[in-house]
């Protein structure tokens, strides 16, 4: 039975009587968080195939050629790590998974950013958040420089890379932030 409205509404009052299920949210806000849900693995399915599409293109360029085209500098601060990238204009980059909430700073450039929320078009000077779950397409407009920072005693950066992100949207640190997301309905 395809997911519609109409079909979902009928479901979850038939299980809630079947059961005498006494919910803490109504049928309107369980259907929002199922449509959003929805919406957010579709486009982590999106953004994986376009990931493996482009690693097939012959003038794609290799890991290699990217850490020479986008120069990278780690610095530590008590407790943090802060990672500066430059990144040239007109240049397409499909991040990593990020598993932990951490601030970013876009210091220079302007940069248009494609995500689960949306397409987000930044100009320099601009900060916000990062969360645990995004994998983002970004297209530089211009050369940008841009400042990450996460809280780690680790100074060595392969390191950190490899608990500040994940390979999939199973790990369980991403599958708890999309479990938030069910647990608003429940006030």
């Amino acid at each position: 039975m395809e997911l519609t409205k109409e079909n979902f509404k009928k479901q979850f009052l038939e299980l809630t009587k079947k059961f005498d299920i006494k919910h803490a949210f109504n049928f309107d806000e369980a259907w929002q968080t199922a449509i959003a849900l929805r919406a957010k693995n579709s486009f982590r399915d999106k953004i994986k195939l376009l990931e493996s599409q482009i690693k097939d293109i012959p003038e794609a360029h290799t890991e290699e050629a990217l850490q020479e085209s986008n120069p990278v500098e780690h610095m530590f601060a008590e407790g943090c790590y802060i990672r500066k990238i430059y990144n040239p204009a007109n240049e397409i980059i499909i991040t990593k998974i990020h598993a932990q909430s951490h601030p970013f700073f876009l210091m220079e450039g302007e940069m248009s950013i494609l995500s689960e929320d949306g397409i987000q078009y930044l100009t320099a000077p601009y900060y916000g958040v990062t969360t645990p779950g995004i994998k983002r397409v970004i297209y530089t407009h211009t050369p940008c420089v841009f400042i990450t920072v996460h809280v780690t005693d680790l100074t060595d950066p392969e390191e950190i890379a490899d608990t500040v992100t994940t390979n999939t949207f199973e790990d369980p640190r991403i599958t708890e932030e999309d479990m938030k997301l069910i647990n608003k309905i429940q006030i």
